[in-house]
């Protein structure tokens, strides 16, 4: 019985998902149509005034409209696109015509996802144990004084941050690379050197991110540790004459963990959605710098794409929490089964 009710809980959470992420999509579709732009018309124009032997524009652009769908009825644009979403088949981009989007979020998620996931699990590492150390009585002075060290890194942007980083390390004292991936020069391939040079030029931005979120996640689990020490339970265990060690690993830590788990996830969600910016300072070559080459070039079927996945991965995450919180406090219950 109990399995029963486990994967009837799962599966209403799995309907939950499909909800969450069709209202995104329909939001996602409707946004871009409030723009005046007309993304083919546009990039058509850009391409006359670049050079191009353009002779008729508004042949091309109706041309254009019709292979891309645009020149159809809004409703009909809509199911249409629902059912590509559905299959996971983005269409072709607009800008960068005739690639596919899921060939350009292919090449650029893997960057992403080696920079942002990576630098937002340390972050979450050292943060949560720099704040939980900094919020324990049993901690030394110097440990317990970097409270205010911890509000200031909180404070800081990661993407001033990065300016920052690059001004120093990069542009003044030239000892790591100012943009870009990999150099120009590189051959891309699964050897020692090529992997050395991507490892190099992803240190300042991934250095960014750890230092500025780091201290995000280290003044919430402050917050969080401080509420955890005054409940009944540390007192019983204090009263009971349990090891600092285990009082703090087993009680306060564990369970000032769970919000923090939960943020996490979200924030593994949005990584992509926040990488817009640090991507920009570095050159990076990620799914943040694609977002926001398709929206300054109105390029719509690029833009569904991109929010689409980060919409799938936020929702999958918030899954995957629900069904590891229960296995980290027992007193998550399944709904019915609780």
């Amino acid at each position: 019985m109990r399995g029963a009710t486990f994967w009837l809980w799962l599966a209403q959470r799995a309907v939950m998902l499909v909800v969450v992420v069709f209202i995104a999509a329909t939001l996602n579709f409707m946004l871009p149509k409030l723009a005046p732009k007309n993304p083919v018309e546009t990039k058509l124009l850009e391409l006359t005034e670049s050079g191009g032997a353009l002779t008729d524009i508004h042949d091309l652009v109706q041309a254009y409209n019709a292979k891309f769908g645009l020149d159809r009825p809004v409703l009909a644009q809509y199911f249409s696109y629902l059912g590509s979403m559905a299959a996971f088949d983005l269409g072709y981009s607009i800008a960068f015509y005739p690639a596919r989007v899921s060939a350009l979020i292919a090449h650029a998620l893997p960057w992403t996802i080696g920079l942002l996931l990576t630098s937002t699990l340390i972050a979450f590492v050292l943060g949560t144990a720099l704040g939980a150390l900094v919020a324990w009585n049993g901690s030394s002075i110097a440990l317990r004084a970097l409270g205010p060290v911890v509000m200031v890194m909180a404070a800081l942007p990661y993407y001033l941050l990065g300016l920052l980083l690059v001004y120093l390390f990069a542009f003044s004292w030239q000892v790591f690379p100012l943009q870009g991936g990999f150099d120009l020069t590189a051959i891309p391939g699964w050897d020692w050197t090529f992997i050395a040079d991507v490892f190099r030029h992803s240190l300042l931005p991934a250095l960014s991110i750890v230092l500025a979120s780091a201290g995000t996640w280290a003044l919430t689990m402050r917050g969080l540790m401080v509420s955890v020490l005054g409940e009944d339970f540390m007192l019983y265990a204090d009263a009971n004459g349990l090891p600092p060690r285990r009082r703090f690993l087993s009680y306060g830590l564990r369970n000032a963990l769970l919000p923090q788990v939960t943020g996490l996830a979200l924030r593994i969600g949005q990584i992509a959605a926040g990488s817009v910016l640090v991507e920009r300072v570095f050159g990076y070559p990620g799914l943040g710098n694609l977002l926001f080459e398709a929206i300054q070039q109105s390029d719509y079927f690029v833009i569904y794409g991109v929010v689409y996945i980060l919409v799938v991965m936020i929702a999958g995450s918030m899954l995957l929490v629900d069904v590891l919180l229960p296995l980290l406090d027992p007193r998550v219950g399944l709904g019915a089964g609780r």
